[in-house]
């Protein structure tokens, strides 16, 4: 979804610009962690400033956050703004996790954090949240990106159906470790990984994560 708002004429966009000050908050191992502190501010007020200076200087800004970098932040900041909740059947979403940690956990997946932030922006933010399941914008992405820009009130442009092969500009450090399928792809498609079979280990994490995905899929805007 980045990539796509990345080929907007009107649009910036910003790559998890709270996982440097997550990973020195937390103390978590995740690859490249010392690459990502080093890389980032660690400051949350002074990252939102720098959202809120974009604002000023572009007609969109899409912030692509994950949910547990919000673990450690003050939540108020989101109630500014339109948030859309991007969510995934969680076999597919821990699979995909495994295969760069080994035993993820629910705080890497993020599920319950997803779940819990959107509660709070609906009982807080000025405009409802957004939700937007991955398995519904791929089998037609020029409808459902359609849909999603006319929730934002923004209008559609073709080019967020495709990009060149390869890395932008405004990917993260580690891109290297995260983005492999991404980088090969050319727009929006069902990875041939999307049906690797979930790790036995990962079972139980599953059972834990259903519930809170079903939670935030009662919620699904189309």
């Amino acid at each position: 979804m980045m990539y796509s708002f990345a080929q907007r004429s009107d649009t910036k966009v910003l790559d998890e610009p709270f996982y440097g000050f997550y990973l020195q908050k937390t103390g978590i191992d995740h690859p490249g962690k010392e690459e990502t502190i080093q890389s980032q501010d660690k400051d949350p007020e002074t990252v939102i400033n720098k959202i809120e200076k974009l604002n000023t200087e572009f007609p969109v800004v899409f912030v692509k956050n994950m949910a547990h970098h919000h673990e450690v932040l003050d939540w108020k900041y989101l109630t500014e703004y339109k948030n859309v909740f991007l969510i995934r059947d969680p076999k597919q979403l821990i699979a995909s996790f495994a295969q760069v940690i080994k035993e993820p956990t629910m705080q890497d997946i993020g599920l319950q954090h997803e779940a819990e932030l959107l509660e709070y922006v609906f009982e807080n933010s000025k405009h409802s949240p957004i939700v937007v399941d991955s398995n519904n914008i791929l089998p037609d992405p020029e409808y459902g990106l359609t849909r999603l820009c006319e929730q934002l009130d923004i209008p559609f442009e073709p080019s967020m159906l495709s990009w060149k092969k390869g890395p932008i500009p405004e990917d993260g450090t580690w891109a290297k470790y995260w983005y492999k399928n991404l980088h090969n792809s050319t727009g929006f498609m069902k990875q041939s990984t999307s049906e690797r079979e979930l790790p036995q280990n990962c079972q139980p994490l599953y059972e834990q994560a259903l519930p809170f995905y079903q939670k935030l899929a009662s919620q699904i805007t189309y």
